[in-house]
Formats: structure tokens, sequence, C-alpha cells
């Protein structure tokens, strides 16, 4: 190819990968939908789109260093003693259960659906077996079901991509070590290249081991030395036996989020900020290599194969998971019609598939278009009808706001009690046991225990939070948190400004609106309520009364407006008005 071909494919690839993601962000619907027919149809009409034209022999490779990065991100959010609570065993049965009926069913399947090999056919089924959080996040955002359910189904896709990431690899060397003549030689290989992933993922974990705690490395360098080390050792392993790197990569990511003592940074902006670009990339390009000439010969088949997926296989892997848990019907079912598949399958399949073909593994040219197929299938299947589905089995979340309010003092206190009692699920959390206590008697629901953890993105303890307002004494605290947990959530993240004579490093300083404007902040509100001053609610219609400030309006659908320092929002019919009035405290409330 020429230069200016190189140019050109590079750069609409590109484009084409992120300007696919911004477009179906807008449309709130998961990326797969808008990226899979961009790049078939690219692939299709431009020949400079083809990464096998593009990149030639580097392109197989650049895939597999590509999920291997992908991997050791998913095995960065896996701390998995936060597995814990009514979602342990259903989550569990799910990874182990769930992966083998998958495998297996899909296997036997296959090969007469598909008419391939028995080899090949396990493949596909080991293929298969993932879903992934980067499909089923935006989903379950756009359903909003209950909090278990959504809870289930996250830590059940982030767990699946990397188990299936390892058994693709290991299913890959087994088919590949039985084509050899001798038992004895295809099982030595499929255990060397086992124990070169594992050796690797040792290596690289201990070496990230050293940089944090010799080192101490900050945010910027500490995630380029991730960078660095997880594609240096992925590659290396893959020079020393064909894609050992995926088993040393997920290894890699379990051991650095599990092992005591490393400082890893807390927040990972640049691999968030990677993985979604690669996402895109592979999307485009592993889609640009699917010709409508392979589809021809295996659209229908793969259809009726994703379709047997959808009604039989996973709802049996959903009934057995489920069994002698206290799911309802209706959670069950929901569980049962959740099961669609993302990146890592499509990105197994292109790597997969290329080398069965070199072995002469009948069928295995099918691989990569059927599982194009069901791909497309069932995120748009699910996409489609995921929405539906939860409101006639009951298990959507109610549209009511449920916001976290982060401090125990007593005003905030009386604040979520007002909130509460204006029909809002409210969420307090407080550090001080003093405080605490305070909630608890006042009857709100407390937070799960860790909030840096919940606040940093890594584990499903938001699900369900629709805004989040920081309202301690801690003026810095409140700016850092926020700033570090805008965009974690659905809905917004505020925090008291800090006062004009601030002294603060952070908080004087720092962007965002402030909550309830620039007067209102944390010394004023707490010496107003010692004052007498009482957070009280009342029916919409009229003048507030004097010398009251108005701190949110809660709308008839639930919906919680604050007021904030860029505007006050405005009163309508129905409304209910969440005030701080002078002399109110033992004022009774009106009712509901």
């Amino acid at each position: 190819m020429t230069t200016n071909q190189v140019l050109i494919g590079v750069s609409l690839t590109l484009v084409l990968a992120v300007g696919s993601q911004i477009l179906a962000s807008r449309l709130r619907i998961p990326a797969l939908i808008v990226l899979l027919p961009v790049g078939f149809a690219a692939g299709a009409l431009i020949d400079d789109v083809n990464p096998e034209r593009l990149l030639g022999a580097a392109f197989s490779p650049l895939v597999s260093l590509a999920v291997a990065v992908i991997l050791y991100d998913a095995g960065l959010g896996l701390d998995l003693a936060r597995l814990r609570g009514h979602t342990r065993r259903v989550v569990v049965r799910l990874i182990w259960i769930g992966v083998l009926i998958t495998w297996l069913l899909g296997a036997l399947l296959a090969a007469p659906l598909l008419g391939m090999s028995q080899r090949a056919a396990v493949m596909i089924g080991a293929i298969l077996v993932v879903s992934g959080p980067t499909v089923v996040g935006p989903l379950l955002s756009f359903v909003r079901p209950k909090d278990r359910l959504q809870h289930i189904l996250v830590w059940e896709g982030s767990l699946i991509d990397p188990v299936g990431g390892i058994l693709g690899a290991l299913v890959f060397h087994a088919v590949t070590a039985s084509t050899k003549h001798h038992f004895g030689s295809g099982a030595a290989s499929f255990l060397g290249s086992v124990g070169i992933g594992a050796a690797g993922g040792v290596v690289g974990a201990a070496l990230l081991w050293g940089l944090f705690r010799v080192l101490r490395l900050g945010e910027v360098l500490g995630t380029t030395a991730q960078l660095a080390a997880v594609i240096g050792v992925a590659a290396l392993c893959d020079v020393l036996r064909e894609d050992t790197g995926l088993i040393a990569a997920v290894i890699m990511g379990l051991a650095i989020a599990n092992l005591p003592g490393i400082d890893v940074p807390a927040r990972r902006p640049f691999f968030e900020t990677l993985v979604s670009l690669i996402i895109g990339l592979l999307f485009i390009s592993i889609s640009a290599t699917v010709t409508p000439e392979s589809l021809r010969h295996v659209g229908l088949l793969a259809l009726g194969f994703a379709a047997v997926l959808v009604v039989a296989v996973r709802p049996l892997v959903a009934a057995v998971s489920t069994l002698g848990t206290d799911l309802t019907r209706g959670e069950r079912g929901f569980i049962g019609w959740m099961a669609p598949r993302g990146i890592v399958a499509a990105a197994t399949a292109s790597t997969f598939s290329a080398g069965l073909v070199a072995k002469g593994i009948g069928g295995a040219s099918k691989i990569l278009p059927a599982t194009f197929v069901v791909i497309v299938a069932t995120v748009t299947l699910y996409g489609l009808t995921a929405s539906p589905v939860a409101r006639r089995l009951g298990v959507v979340r109610p549209s009511r706001s449920r916001p976290l309010l982060v401090g125990g003092d007593p005003w905030v206190v009386d604040l979520g009690v007002a909130l509460k009692s204006a029909g809002l699920e409210v969420l307090m959390w407080a550090g001080q046991e003093q405080q605490r206590e305070r909630i608890r008697q006042a009857g709100i629901e407390l937070a799960p225990g860790e909030l840096l953890a919940a606040v940093t993105g890594e584990g499903p303890e938001l699900e369900g939070i629709t805004a989040v307002f920081f309202l301690t004494a801690e003026d810095d605290f409140n700016a850092l948190a926020a700033a570090i947990l805008r965009g974690s959530v659905e809905g917004v993240v505020h925090h008291l400004g800090a006062p004009p004579e601030s002294r603060g490093v952070v908080a004087p300083f720092i962007g965002g609106e402030a909550l309830f404007g620039a007067d209102l902040t944390w010394p004023t509100i707490s010496r107003r309520y010692e004052d007498g001053a009482a957070v009280l609610t009342q029916p919409a219609g009229g003048a507030l009364p004097p010398g009251c400030d108005l701190l949110f309006l809660v709308r008839p659908d639930g919906r919680l407006d604050p007021v904030t320092e860029a505007g006050t929002p405005l009163p309508g019919p129905g409304d209910t008005v969440v005030m701080l009035a002078p002399g109110g405290r033992g004022a009774a409330r009106p009712p509901e």
C-alpha cells in the first residue's frame, strides 16, 4: 500500500471508531450496535480500511496485544473480596456453571448447525461464553433494573471476560495440540502453554509490585508503567508460545487488584480512555475483515445458532445458577434474558480462527463470521427487548431519584429525612460512628463501607445511585471526592462551596458548580441550624416564607433538581419544595 493509502486507512478507522461511539452515546444505545455495521460496511466499500491489507501480518499480533490490555484492565476491577452478600452465590454459579453449560452446549450445537468439525465447534463454544461489561453496562443503564439484578449482571460481565479469555486460550492450545500425532506431545504442549502464561503473569505482577512498592510511581507514570509491563510481558509470552499472553495479562490484573500492599493509583483515566479507544478500533477493524461472501455461506445458520443460545442455553444457565436462591421469578427470568456477546468474543474469534485455519481444522473459517453474526444478533435483540421484558417481569427500578448524601451532621440527616418524606429512596454515608448512629436512628439506609473504593468506580456499590451530594465539613474532601466521582454515576455530583475565607489546598481552586450556591457553605448552614433553622418540605405554589432558602425541588415523577451556583430550578405544579427555614425546628411537615 502507498503512504497515502495507509494515512487514509488509519485515520478513517480512528474516525469511524470514535464517531460511532459518540453517535451511540447520543442515541443511548450500546456502541456495538453502531460499530459492527459501520465496520462491516466500511470493509465492504473501502479497501483501505481492511486491516489485513493495511497492517498485513502485524494485524493478528496487534489484536492479541490489544485484547491483553483489555483483559488486564478487566482484571484490575476484580477485587474478589468485595463480591459478597446475596449476589455472591448467583454470580459464582453464573461464572463456573454458566461457562461450562454454555461451552458444552455451544460446542454440541455448532457442529451440526454450522457444519464444522468438532474441534472448530469446541473453539467457537469457548469463544461465545463471554459477555462483558462494555456491552452489559450500557444496556443496564438504559433498562435500570433493580439493584440486585444490576449487581449480579455487572459482576458476571466483569468476571466472565477474563475467564473467557483464559478459557479461549487454553482451548485453542488444546485443540491445536490434539492435531499432533502423539497424545503425549500434545498434552505436553498444552501444559507448557499454561505454564508459560502463568509464569509470565507472575513475573509481570512481581515487576509491577516492585515498581509500586519501591519507586512509588504516581498516577501518570504508574499507568504508563502498567501499560508497558502488560504489553511487554504479553508479547514475550506470545513469542515463546502463541496466545499465552492473554493468560499472563489476566493473571497480572488479578494479582495487582488483590495483592496487599500495592499502592496502585486509585484513578485510571488513561487506561479507561485507552480501553475505550481500543474497543472501538478493534470492532471497526475486525468487522471490516468479515466479507459479505463469508456471511453468505453462514449467515442464516449462525442466526439459528444465536437463537438457540438465546432461547434455550441462557435460560438454562439462569435456571441452574439461581436454583435454591431467594431471587424472584421475574429476576430469574431477566437474568435468563441478558447475555449479549462483546469485544472479547470478537477479538478472540479473530485471533484464534486464523490459527485454526492455518492448522487446517475443518470449519475454522466459519468461526469469525459466525461469531460476528451472534454478536450482532444478541446485542440487537437484547438492546431492543431488554427494557420491555424488564417491565413485563416487574424488575425495573422505580424512576424516582435515589440520591446519596455524604455527611452525618444533624442538618445533613434532617435533609435526608426531608428528601425521604418527599418520596425519595435516600442513601447516606458518614465516616464517624456517632454520625452513622445518627443516620440509623433517623431510619435512613446507610451506604456500604469503603466509600473511596466506590468513589473510584472499582465496584458495583454505586449502581443505582442517581445523584451524589458531598455535605461534610471538610471542603477539600468534598471537592476532591466530587471531582473523582463525577462521571461515574448516572446523574449529577455536587459538593458544598468553600467559604470565601477558606484556606483549603483544593476546594477554593477546583471547578464544579457549588451546591446551594456560593453563600450557603457548610459553616453558614451549620450556624443557622444551631440558631434554630430546620430543613422542611412543602408543596410548591407561591413564594417561600421570608428568610427561607430553596435547596431542592422534588418533581412529581420523583426527579430531584438541586439549587446550584449555576441557577435555581423553577417550581411547577405538583412539585415539592425542600428548603432551609429559619426558626423551623419542630415545625410540623406538611403531609406527603
